[in-house]
């Protein structure tokens, strides 16, 4: 028997698809249904290791932790990582097969990948009462629909019924509403069941005329309201929603538990990959984290991360012409603590030989950690233990870059030079007693009265989040509409609205 089944679809990226997905995951799986996420084509630098190696979304991770499943390499099957302006890395099943242009892509590669979807959703739906699939950017990409496997591609094949999702605050949300409907095909529209409405702010019952009017011209109800509320945008895919700078990135504002915060600095290097590397530093009360792009912005901060990074020598050119590797450089040598993670470790060491990202060959790095980095064709996909600091700690690791260590003291995977440590370990710090070894570390060397908080713990926080994605569907969508659509379909006789897609 085949499970129920919803696509959440968005009329732009950022609309919220990924949160409401996981918001309905988690509402699901309270009320009992077995439930999994799916997004059939993923594009996004944050990605993250199943247990059995395999690479996927970390918006589809987060959305399985919201269902209470394991991850897998079926909830996520195609991958793109963005390698600059017109190229991907294609990730199939949780593995790289290759680099494509978008144009070659497009052109046919994607629709070749259909088959593979539709196969692993099926297999979602043996196995799980509800599979809840998540779209990309916008149905209504009509350059686009010819090769979709992602939204009215999928609907369309599996049966799907779907939900639009749009983001009132940033206004025109009837208009992007009405037209994604009108720019679809007769028989895509017959799969579009209606509406929810995001991020609204103020008193419902003014919007509620509009929804009506709505309805008339479309034939479609709204199946819900949500408010809008802060610190729920968690592992986001589509890229860095806030400003680079001066940007604070945390969950709650929370006053320290010692005398003094401690600052965090990350540097917004390109092709920043897992930037959530750092939520968990965000999350301890005290702790203010900002993204940054100039030397001076480094000046005050107790901690400099210099994230992981799709193009390693590429942002190492980019830290040099900005002034950033001096600033770096210095500070190692003046024993300020700096943390490069995955591609930040590699270009504080000694020299990067890259014939696989960048193909530049032999590259010289920062010279402040005694590394060399020779990148392998093959990538790196675990899931490593270990312990440092006196406490236990965990990771995962996605990366070409193979680190020959030669000197220093042991961190972790790599190592540690004075105030400078570096590690491939992506997720270590959401080790609540190894974070906090860390932090009280960190605030030694930098002279602040820090104090992490005893008691915070970064998977309760998670948790609390994702209950709070549950209790917005609960409280503020018509969940038993929405549970009819998921078990029995679209409703039928859903008017055409013309003109439709272009012939």
């Amino acid at each position: 028997m085949t499970g129920g089944g919803l696509l959440v679809a968005g009329t732009t990226s950022d609309a919220g698809k990924s949160v409401v997905t996981a918001g309905i995951c988690r509402w699901l799986v309270r009320q009992g249904v077995k439930v999994a996420p799916f997004k059939a084509q993923n594009m996004s630098l944050n990605s993250f290791v199943t247990r059995e190696g395999a690479e996927i979304g970390r918006a589809q991770a987060m959305q399985a932790q919201a269902c209470r499943v394991e991850p897998t390499a079926l909830m996520n099957p195609v991958l793109l990582k963005p390698g600059g302006e017109q190229s991907s890395q294609v990730v199939l099943l949780g593995k790289p097969v290759g680099e494509l242009s978008a144009r070659g892509y497009h052109g046919g590669r994607q629709q070749q990948l259909l088959g593979t979807v539709l196969e692993c959703l099926a297999e979602l739906r043996g196995t799980y009462d509800a599979v809840i699939c998540e779209g990309a950017g916008s149905p209504a990409e009509i350059n686009l629909r010819r090769t979709d496997i992602v939204n009215m591609g999928i609907a369309r094949n599996a049966g799907l019924p779907v939900l639009v999702v749009g983001d009132i605050d940033r206004g025109g949300v009837f208009a992007s509403f009405f037209g994604t409907v009108a720019l679809l095909s007769r028989e895509d529209q017959e799969l579009i069941a209606g509406f929810l409405v995001n991020k609204f702010r103020g008193d419902v019952s003014l919007l509620e005329p509009g929804l009506d009017m709505l309805h008339d011209l479309t034939g479609r109800r709204t199946y819900g309201v949500l408010p809008f509320r802060h610190g729920l945008g968690i592992d986001e895919e589509d890229g860095l929603r806030i400003s680079l700078r001066g940007a604070v990135r945390e969950s709650e504002v929370s006053s320290p538990v010692g005398e003094d915060v401690l600052r965090v600095a990350v540097c917004a290097v390109p092709l920043m990959s897992n930037f959530t590397d750092v939520d968990a530093l965000a999350a301890e009360p005290g702790v203010v984290v900002r993204f940054v792009d100039r030397p001076e912005e480094l000046a005050d901060a107790d901690l400099v991360v210099v994230p992981g990074t799709r193009g390693t020598v590429r942002a190492l050119d980019w830290l040099r012409e900005r002034g950033l590797a001096r600033a770096l450089v210095r500070r190692a040598a003046e024993g300020r603590p700096i943390l490069g993670i995955c591609g930040g470790f590699q270009l504080l060491g000694e020299h990067i030989e890259d014939e696989v990202e960048s193909r530049r060959g032999q590259v010289e790095g920062l010279g402040v950690l005694p590394v060399r980095v020779r990148f392998a064709r093959e990538k790196t996909l675990t899931r490593p233990v270990g312990e440092a600091l006196g406490e236990p700690v965990e990771g995962y690791e996605i990366h070409h870059g193979v680190a020959e260590v030669t000197g220093g003291e042991p961190f972790l995977d790599g190592c540690r030079v004075g105030r400078t440590w570096g590690t491939h370990w992506h997720g270590s710090l959401e080790s609540d007693g190894f974070r906090r070894a860390f932090l009280r570390e960190v605030a030694a060397a930098a002279g602040r009265r820090f104090v992490p908080a005893p008691d915070t713990s970064f998977a309760a926080l998670r948790e609390e989040q994702l209950d709070r994605l549950g209790d917005l569907i609960e409280q503020h969508a018509d969940t038993d509409a929405l549970w009819r659509l998921i078990e029995s379909g679209a409703p039928q006789g859903l008017p055409f609205i013309p003109p439709g897609a272009p012939a």
